[in-house]
């Protein structure tokens, strides 16, 4: 059984100490804990099952798009198998649209032989799923460490916590989110923007069916997303993020609940009938950034801690278990051939794996939020033919299909079926 660590003045050794238990961190976790490695997972949170939300519909507003690709990965940990079996939705279409023209297209499961694009997943379920692969395992459970500061050492790092706690690593990871207190500390080098748009997110209940599918609408204002979540009581669900610039999100959010299902009633052009009713609504800055490294000697970076990007496409929970896959693939060598974890060369053979794809994913991203809202009429013209275009080339949709879903390319040992 794993062990929680008691807070004393001595300090604590580990081969691997990783720095947040997220899901990312926690997947990075499970994977090397058949290894001979003493694992060391820490969080400033307790590390204990998350409970349900308390929400009107029962969701948590916070759900994540997993690609064939993390389901393999988390099938691979045995965290998948946790999950009760009404825990998500398979989706087996996405159908994109510009509001600002014709252009529409429509991405389908059947048409690759596949059963589903992916699930939408709350997050709180991929962690505890995660957390009892944990708790069954020998790795040591680090909760309510709260990084103050970390030291380069002969031997590795050292991470002093609070209340006197000191724990050292030859090998430090940090997944500790995309404002990573360890990256910050060690000194990586960041790209980063503002994308001056806030992310509204929040439940809603409908009138009609989801059809298994991913709905998203781009509009002047930023894309609408609306991912269908399982029904209950013969009642449908969908988690929505919808992406404002700043003073257009913080009127959505004065709205009452009436005028808000009315809006985004509206702003979805009604394609699944009026919105019945709502959750609590989050409104989130949106952010990108990207390391320019995402390793030094004896550390490394995970997840939303190297890159985050814009919930456009939900891809950025699908990045960071590639990003654990490709590590603990990395580590798993190196492991065999009797290399030092800590080397950067060895770590660099992980970003070498990573960076490429990240830096892709991201650009497509990025291309995508300003195409759709160029509002010159010859750029809305051309985005609207080429939708119509890509959407009637079933060989080049197929491959964007199977890239998104992560069945296609150079994949981790963990990702491939």
């Amino acid at each position: 059984m794993s062990t929680a660590a008691q807070q004393t003045d001595s300090t604590q050794h580990f081969d691997v100490l990783i720095v947040g238990a997220g899901m990312v961190g926690s997947a990075l976790a499970c994977a090397l804990a058949d290894t001979r490695l003493r694992i060391g997972l820490l969080d400033s949170q307790a590390l204990e099952l998350i409970p349900a939300p308390v929400t009107g519909s029962g969701f948590d507003p916070r759900v994540s798009a997993l690609s064939a690709a993390s389901e393999q990965i988390l099938k691979g940990l045995g965290a998948w198998q946790r999950f009760a079996s009404d825990a998500g939705v398979a989706y087996r279409s996405m159908c994109v649209w510009d509001a600002e023209g014709t252009g529409e297209v429509h991405f389908d499961a059947q048409a690759l032989g596949e059963s589903r694009l992916g699930h939408i997943v709350e997050n709180y379920r991929v962690q505890n799923g995660l957390l009892q692969q944990l708790h069954a395992s020998q790795v040591t459970l680090l909760p309510g460490v709260k990084v103050r500061g970390l030291v380069r050492e002969d031997s590795g790092w050292r991470i002093d916590g609070n209340d006197g706690q000191r724990l050292q690593a030859p090998l430090v990871v940090a997944a500790d989110g995309a404002r990573s207190r360890l990256r910050e500390l060690a000194g990586f080098a960041m790209r980063e923007w503002d994308y001056l748009h806030h992310a509204v997110v929040t439940t809603v209940e409908l009138s009609e069916p989801h059809q298994h599918t991913a709905w998203q609408r781009f509009l002047p204002s930023g894309p609408l997303a609306f991912l269908p979540l399982p029904s209950q009581d013969a009642k449908h669900y969908c988690s929505i993020v919808w992406s404002l610039l700043p003073d257009a999100a913080a009127e959505v959010m004065a709205l009452d609940d009436t005028a808000f299902c009315a809006a985004i009633t509206e702003a979805l052009e009604a394609r699944l009938g009026p919105v019945l009713s709502v959750d609590q609504r989050v409104s989130i800055p949106l952010r990108q950034r990207h390391a320019k490294h995402y390793a030094m000697p004896g550390l490394v970076l995970v997840g939303d801690a190297a890159h985050s990007i814009h919930p456009l496409a939900g891809q950025g929970v699908n990045l960071g278990f590639l990003d654990a896959a490709a590590l603990s693939d990395v580590l798993h060598e190196a492991l065999a051939r009797g290399e030092s974890l800590a080397e950067l060369a060895v770590l660099q053979r992980y970003e070498r794996a990573r960076m490429g794809s990240n830096l892709a994913v991201m650009a497509a991203m990025e291309g995508f939020e300003r195409l759709f809202h160029a509002q010159a009429l010859p750029l809305r013209w051309l985005r609207n033919a080429g939708m119509t275009i890509f959407d009637q080339a079933p060989l080049i949709k197929a491959e964007v299909m199977r890239r998104a879903m992560g069945v296609s390319g150079e994949l981790p040992s963990l990702a491939r079926p």
